[in-house]
């Protein structure tokens, strides 16, 4: 594996992004986070955010100090990637209803409205997004991108693992990655 790539940990919000970045830091691989959000009732082993993220879209020079190292990049911000970086993203994916679940009841513990869109049209939304996203990283020749389906990974690691540590060059603690797998944070199962 290219040791400049930048490897991306991707995905709908509440899609298992965290729980990967987790799995990779656990495995061995370095991650580029600020720790400014930290772990919550949400996120009890943590989020693994870098702030600057935010930003791709208007600056991306701070991505030089993520080759080699995880960064969580949410789907919508994968277009902003600068063409002059190679990328391994590793894109969950998540059933819908679980992840529509999910962010509602994380709305709803931080007191913000949760019933502004209907799970139906919101659905639609992010089923046209990840088409969109999915498409167009087919497209890119400086991206290669490892699909992992999370509530397969919960039920049984092992397989994910294995084609994770393949992506990113067999370098990867998988025994340390099975670890971080935790069911108990299967709150949302549909």
């Amino acid at each position: 594996m290219d040791n400049e790539a930048i490897i991306v940990v991707s995905g709908l919000p509440r899609s298992g992004t965290s729980m990967m970045m987790k799995m990779l830091v656990s495995g061995g691989l370095e991650a580029l986070t600020d720790n400014l959000r930290t772990a919550d009732e949400d996120n009890p082993k943590g989020y693994f955010e870098f702030e600057k993220v935010k930003e791709l879209e208007r600056e991306a020079d701070w991505l030089a100090e993520a080759r080699g190292r995880a960064v969580k990049i949410i789907s919508k911000l994968l277009k902003h990637l600068p063409a002059d970086h190679n990328y391994r993203v590793v894109f969950m994916r998540r059933k819908m209803d679980e992840i529509l679940a999910s962010q509602r009841q994380m709305l709803i513990r931080r007191g913000a409205p949760a019933d502004t869109v209907s799970d139906q049209k919101m659905a639609e939304i992010f089923e046209r997004h990840l088409r969109d996203v999915e498409a167009w990283l087919g497209k890119q020749s400086n991206i290669d991108v490892l699909y992992i389906n999370y509530n397969e990974t919960l039920a049984n690691p092992a397989p994910a693992i294995e084609r994770i540590n393949r992506f990113l060059g067999d370098r990867l603690d998988t025994a340390a990655m099975a670890e971080v797998v935790d069911s108990a944070l299967y709150r949302q199962q549909r």
